[in-house]
């Protein structure tokens, strides 16, 4: 699951992307095999899968594991 990091908030892509140029066909973040095509890894060196990258509008993309929410 992807979601967007801003100073003070969370974002989906769902709200985000479908105005971007570099999304693709759906409105979704270009997104293949463990990489973000319409923006740059950010923070990983060698062949560690990346984590968090910057996307062409600017908004930093974080790769998470869906948890369980537990009440």
């Amino acid at each position: 699951m992807l979601i967007m990091l801003t100073e003070n908030q969370l974002l989906y892509p769902e709200q985000v992307c479908p105005n971007c140029l570099w999304a693709d066909g759906q409105g979704q973040p270009r997104w293949h095999k463990d990489q973000l095509r319409c923006g740059a890894p950010i923070g990983c060196t060698g062949d560690r899968i990346c984590k968090q990258f910057r996307c062409q509008m600017g908004f930093r993309l974080a790769q998470i594991n869906e948890m369980p929410v537990t009440l």
